[in-house]
C-alpha cells in the first residue's frame, strides 16, 4: 500500500468523488487518481466505493473505515514532516489560520503582529470561512488551526482549545428610544426590525434560541455575516443592530449608539482548534500562547476570559 493511493481516497471524498476535480487539486492525470484507486481496493480484496455506472457516488461500509484510518495514518505523517522541520529549522515556515471575519478583523490583529516580531519569517495565511468549512479544513489538515466560536467543539476529530467569552451589544442611531429605557428586555427588542449576524455566524444560533425560549420572534429584516454591514444597514434606518461587543470599534459615536446586553444573552465561547494528535511546530505552539496571552491581558473590554 502506498501513501499517494491513501491520498488519492482522501482527496476524491473531498471533491465529492469528483476524478477529474481530484486529479485537479493533485496535479496528475485522471487515470493515475483512476488507477491509484484500483490498486488500493485490488489490495484489500473488497469494493471501496457505492457505484453508479462507471461514476463513483460515495462509499461501502468498509469504505467509510478505510477513510477514516487513511486519514489519521495521513495526518501521522503531515506530523513527522513537520517534526523534520522543527528540527532543521523552528523559526520558518507557513501558518495557515482559518476564521470568521469577526475574529479576523477584531481579535487577531494584535496577536498575529506579536507572532511576527516573534517569526518574521513565518508566512501567516488567513483563510476567512464560515464555521462549517472551517470545520471541515481543519479536520482535513488544510489549516493548521481553525477558530470560531460555532462547531469546532462538536468534532470528535479536533482537539479544541476554549479561549474566551463574549457577548453582543445594541446599536443604534444616536437618538433611538431604547438608548434612553433604564432596564432594557427582549420584549423592548421586539418592538424594532432587528439586524443581525446570518445564521452559522457569531452566535446566531444561541440568539434565536433566547428568543423562542422566551416565547418571542424577533422581527430580523436583515442578516449579515459582518459587523460592519449590520451598522450600515442601521445607519439606513432599515432597524436596530446587535451585533458581538468585540465589534464595537466600527461604532461611530456621533451618529450611532451603542448598549451592553450581555445580561439579556448567554456568553459564547471561542475556540481555537486543530486535528487530533497533530504535532505542533514550535511557532504554532507559540501562536496559541499569544492567543491565550492576548485573551488574559486585553484590557480593552473586546473579549473575556474564562
Amino acid at each position: 500500500m502506498e501513501i499517494r493511493q491513501l491520498q488519492s481516497l482522501i482527496k476524491l471524498i473531498d471533491c465529492n468523488f469528483s476524478v477529474s476535480k481530484t486529479a485537479d487539486e493533485m496535479f496528475v492525470v485522471q487515470s493515475a487518481v483512476s488507477q491509484h484507486l484500483k490498486k488500493l481496493e485490488d489490495e484489500l480484496e473488497a469494493d471501496l466505493f457505492v457505484r453508479k455506472g462507471k461514476r463513483l457516488i460515495g462509499l461501502t461500509e468498509i469504505g467509510e473505515h478505510v477513510a477514516n484510518h487513511a486519514r489519521v495514518t495521513l495526518g501521522s505523517i503531515s506530523s513527522i514532516h513537520a517534526i523534520g522541520k522543527d528540527y532543521n529549522n523552528q523559526n520558518e515556515g507557513i501558518l495557515r489560520i482559518g476564521s470568521t471575519h469577526t475574529q479576523a478583523r477584531y481579535v487577531l490583529p494584535p496577536v498575529i503582529k506579536a507572532f511576527n516580531l516573534a517569526y518574521p519569517r513565518v508566512e501567516v495565511q488567513i483563510h476567512q470561512g464560515t464555521p462549517k468549512q472551517l470545520v471541515q479544513w481543519a479536520v482535513n489538515d488544510d489549516l493548521d488551526f481553525s477558530i470560531c466560536t460555532e462547531a469546532l467543539a462538536e468534532s470528535s476529530q479536533l482537539t479544541n482549545i476554549p479561549c474566551y467569552k463574549w457577548n453582543r451589544s445594541l446599536i443604534t442611531l444616536a437618538d433611538h428610544p431604547l438608548q434612553r429605557l433604564d432596564h432594557l428586555t427582549l420584549e423592548d427588542l421586539c418592538q424594532y426590525p432587528l439586524i443581525t449576524y446570518v445564521h452559522g455566524f457569531t452566535g446566531r444560533g444561541r440568539f434565536s434560541e433566547t428568543f423562542a425560549d422566551a416565547g418571542l420572534e424577533p422581527h430580523v429584516v436583515l442578516s449579515a455575516a459582518d459587523a460592519d454591514i449590520i451598522r450600515t444597514y442601521v445607519l439606513e434606518e432599515m432597524g436596530i443592530g446587535i451585533i458581538a461587543s468585540m465589534a464595537l470599534d466600527e461604532v461611530d459615536s456621533g451618529v450611532t449608539s451603542s448598549r451592553d446586553i450581555s445580561h439579556l444573552f448567554p456568553w459564547e465561547i471561542t475556540r481555537i482548534a486543530y486535528i487530533n494528535d497533530k504535532y505542533l511546530r514550535h511557532y504554532e505552539q507559540k501562536f496559541i500562547d499569544l492567543f491565550l496571552d492576548y485573551v488574559a491581558t486585553s484590557d480593552e473590554g473586546k473579549v473575556h476570559r474564562l
